[in-house]
């Protein structure tokens, strides 16, 4: 009799795959096959120290990582699911809800450095769409004594990216300063920001890369292909620059899994 199968007869009922899944999609903070970078740049950009979230690790499957910022990084933790359990550390839990509800009581965890991460936020799927540089602040904190039931994540709609950048022209290849606003799948660019309108809307789902360019003879600028055209903007700082090209590559990959 394998290990499985000897801890089914012992103790809990043998559970369908689809029953596990059901109850992963339940946990309002697991983001499925979202990648270790993707994860990063979201916790760092929308998150904040606490903030925390469980996907799916490329070590196999059943295997799970628990990712955690803890000031200006994030550390990731392994979880595992053998027969139905969750096996944590030096712990195993018979479900997911025993799993949360232990977070709850006991949210710290030892880093690399030896110092203690606290889970303190959740952070929901359901603002996951999020630009990985937009604020978001997630309000609901873990305290001692909560259950499964009291973790419910929340978040206010995301602000979305905005700010100026200098746009060259199309035909007349003067470069002109614009307000550019980022919503969903929509980049929007103004006059200036003061301005209700925009000059033109480009439709992400139609660009097909965003990258730097290091042909104009400015610097910290990128470019937007689309069929017809490409689009030259420049940032104001190259942090800036990564920013806007981050953020609008992750929107590219959303838009290539159908999201």
């Amino acid at each position: 009799m394998n290990t499985c199968s000897q801890r089914m007869s012992v103790g809990s009922s043998t559970r369908s795959d689809g029953e596990l899944m059901d109850e992963l999609e339940s946990v309002s903070w697991y983001h499925y096959d979202l990648t270790r970078h993707a994860t990063e740049a979201l916790l760092l950009s929308n998150g904040i120290d606490g903030s925390f979230l469980l996907r799916n690790s490329q070590r196999g499957p059943d295997c799970y990582a628990l990712s955690v910022r803890a000031k200006d990084s994030v550390k990731h933790f392994h979880v595992r699911r053998i027969c139905g359990r969750y096996s944590f550390g030096f712990n195993e839990f018979q479900s997911l809800l025993e799993f949360t509800g232990h977070m709850a009581n006991q949210p710290l965890l030892g880093s690399e450095s030896g110092n203690l991460i606290v889970l303190k936020h959740p952070y929901p799927r359901e603002v996951e769409e999020p630009s990985i540089y937009e604020s978001v602040c997630v309000h609901t904190a873990m305290q001692s004594g909560r259950r499964h039931s009291d973790l419910v994540s929340t978040a206010p709609a995301l602000g979305t990216k905005e700010g100026y950048l200098v746009k060259q022209g199309a035909i007349f290849k003067t470069w002109k300063e614009r307000w550019f606003t980022l919503n969903r799948n929509e980049l929007k660019y103004f006059k200036d920001k003061m301005f209700a309108e925009p000059i033109r809307t480009l439709d992400l789902t139609a660009c097909t890369a965003v990258q730097f360019d290091y042909s104009q003879e400015r610097v910290n600028c990128f470019c937007l292909v689309f069929p017809e055209r490409t689009f030259y903007l420049c940032a104001k700082t190259g942090v800036e620059a990564d920013e806007w090209i981050k953020i609008l590559r992750w929107k590219l990959s959303q838009v290539k899994k159908g999201k």
